[in-house]
Parts: C-alpha cells; structure tokens; sequence
C-alpha cells in the first residue's frame, strides 16, 4: 500500500458529532479535505446547513444529521437515516459541554447534564454506528477525549470524570468490537482555543500559566487535531486499537 493511501478518505462517509463550531467543525473539515464525505451532526439544523454549504462550496461533500445525542431514542433515528442514504465508516464522537464550579458546590442537575453530554452521547451514538459496521465487517470510531481524562484542575472535577470515563469506555469498545473489524480509539487534546475555552483564553493569568506549563508554550490550534483524526481514520492506524492519543504540546510529559 502506498504511503499515500494510508491517509487517503476518499469513498468513505464519516459522521462528526457537535460539528457546528470549534474541533467537530475542524475536524470535520480534515476529514472532507482527505477524501472524505461528511455528515455534520448537531442539534441546530441551521447552523449545520450554513456549515454544509460552506464545505459544498469549497468542492468537498458534505450532508446534515441534526439530532439530540442525549437522547438515544433520536440517536437510533437519526443513525438510521444516514445509514440508509450509505454506510457510516468513520465516526468521530466529539460532541460535548463542560461547567465550572467548586465540587462542593457542583449543582446536581449540571452533573448528571455533564454525563449526558459527554459519556452516554458517545456510547449511544458508537453503539448505534458499530451495529452496521459489525455486519459489514469494518468500521473507525474515534471518540474525542480530553488531557482532563489524565489530569486535574481545580473546578472541573465532574468534567475529568466524565472525560476519564470516555477514555476507559474507548478501550471497552476496542475490546469488544476489535474482533469485529473494528477499530476504536481516542484524542485526548491538550488546551486548544475553542468556543469552549474562550473564557480561559481570555483569562491573561491562566494563558500565562498554561504557557509555562506546557512545553510547547502556547495554547494549540484546532487544525492541529486533524492529523490525528485523519491517521485514526484510515488504514495508516489499522492494527492502532484501544488507545489515547494526547496532542497536548507535551503537557502530560511534564511535570
């Protein structure tokens, strides 16, 4: 196999879960530049066609899927949809929230919000997508991770639980469904500038101490995120099963 088509995407469709904004946008995006068809996922259909089109304009394909990852119910529903219009190969489950307070403090119905979000979306929507990738035989689940499934701050615990829990639930998946001709894995990514962070990059103290904390003494951009994905989703990682790939800029290596 040529290095090329190791990299290649070209006929394969890949779901991206919460892909209007931020990393599912970007990654999305890596995704139809190497060949692949996406279908952007959502909850506001409107944001997810204005995204479609943009990517349609620049020559790649691109669909919509607006559902509630929450709800499994909408999931099985809207899996189905974009199965009968083509297989799913790849699926990025990148949908997720965070909430900061002090853990003694942390309202309830935040918590169980949180693990909505960010653990039970990527086992309703990886179970749904596996289905059809087990009957074919082969298929790519890449659910997104954080450097949080690693380390701790104060204010966020609930959120390191429930990315700790993505990241165990990623082996669980390969264990189950490697023999199946799949393969699933995770990016944990380090402190990119996102939609979700803009508060912390506005923040000048804690940009100053993410910068002497990490290595590469900046925060990361999202388009350094696409590299991963695009290897994790195509036959360069096809022995690659069960396993966390920090882009981090180091800051898991260091103390």
């Amino acid at each position: 196999m040529t290095s090329s088509r190791l990299f290649d995407l070209t006929g394969r469709r890949a779901l991206v879960t919460g892909s209007s904004q931020g990393i599912g946008l970007a990654l999305a995006e890596g995704l139809a530049a190497h060949g692949a068809e996406v279908i952007l996922n959502g909850r506001t259909a409107a944001r997810l066609e204005a995204v479609a089109a943009s990517l349609c304009e620049t020559g790649h394909r691109a669909e919509v899927a607006a559902f509630d990852v929450t709800d499994p119910e909408a999931v099985a529903r809207g899996v189905a949809e974009v199965e009968a219009a083509g297989a799913i190969d790849i699926l990025i489950n990148n949908a997720g929230m965070q909430f900061r307070a002090p853990l003694e403090d942390f309202p309830h119905d935040r918590w169980d919000e949180l693990l909505r979000t960010n653990v039970s979306s990527v086992f309703y929507v990886a179970q749904a997508v596996a289905r059809g990738m087990i009957a074919r035989g082969r298929g790519k689940i890449i659910n997104i991770a954080s450097v949080q499934s690693e380390l701790a701050r104060p204010g966020i615990a609930p959120y390191t639980a429930t990315k700790g829990a993505v990241r165990n639930l990623t082996r669980g998946m390969a264990t189950d469904w490697a023999k199946h001709g799949l393969q699933v894995n995770a990016i944990a990514p380090g402190y990119f500038r996102t939609p979700l962070n803009q508060a912390l990059v506005e923040n000048p103290e804690f940009s100053a101490w993410l910068e002497k904390r990490t290595p590469a003494a900046r925060w990361g951009e999202v388009a350094e995120l696409v590299g991963a994905a695009v290897f994790l989703a195509g036959d360069a990682s096809s022995f690659v099963n069960g396993h966390t790939l920090f882009v981090d800029g180091g800051i898991t290596a260091s103390l």
